[in-house]
């Protein structure tokens, strides 16, 4: 009990990161949903999806392009933000980010074109990706916000393709 009032003071009392989490997906002709996971060398190691800051001069929905065309190398061709927002403590102090203690996210989903496969990858931050199926995806993401947060994109994408 102790521990869950200490994290609960740290984000009262602490400076937060804005940032923005880009579920990236991609649709094949016959429907088939692909994911994009990118494998963390920066600060950690693990799976996840696209996502960064925003800088002071962009919208969420700018600060999202970008990053997804940053960390992919693809141009992103549908964009959905979802009400999905939260925040988290970094494990430890970022030697970058030294007056921050976590980091707030809004979700988006972004559809970008397969084409061969391969991504250009920010070189600092990661160093492999794969294009993986839901299933895949949701074993494969090291954070469990992570892996809600694609659930629900996942969902939406499910729900949406019914409607057609």
């Amino acid at each position: 009990m102790k521990k869950i009032k200490n994290e609960e003071n740290k984000l009262k009392k602490g400076k937060f990161r804005k940032a923005v989490f880009g579920v990236t997906y991609s649709i094949d002709s016959q429907g088939k949903i692909e994911y994009i996971l990118l494998k963390r060398k920066k600060h950690w190691k693990g799976w996840e999806f696209p996502k960064g800051k925003i800088e002071k001069f962009e919208t969420k929905k700018e600060a999202a392009k970008r990053e997804i065309s940053e960390e992919t190398g693809r141009k992103v061709l549908k964009l959905k933000k979802f009400k999905e927002k939260g925040a988290y403590l970094y494990h430890k102090k970022l030697w970058d980010r030294p007056d921050k203690i976590g980091q707030t996210y809004h979700l988006f989903a972004a559809q970008v074109e397969k084409g061969n496969g391969k991504l250009k990858l920010d070189p600092i931050e990661h160093n492999g990706y794969k294009w993986v199926s839901f299933k895949e995806a949701e074993k494969m993401l090291t954070w469990k916000n992570q892996k809600k947060c694609l659930k629900i994109v996942d969902d939406w994408l499910k729900t949406k393709s019914k409607k057609k």
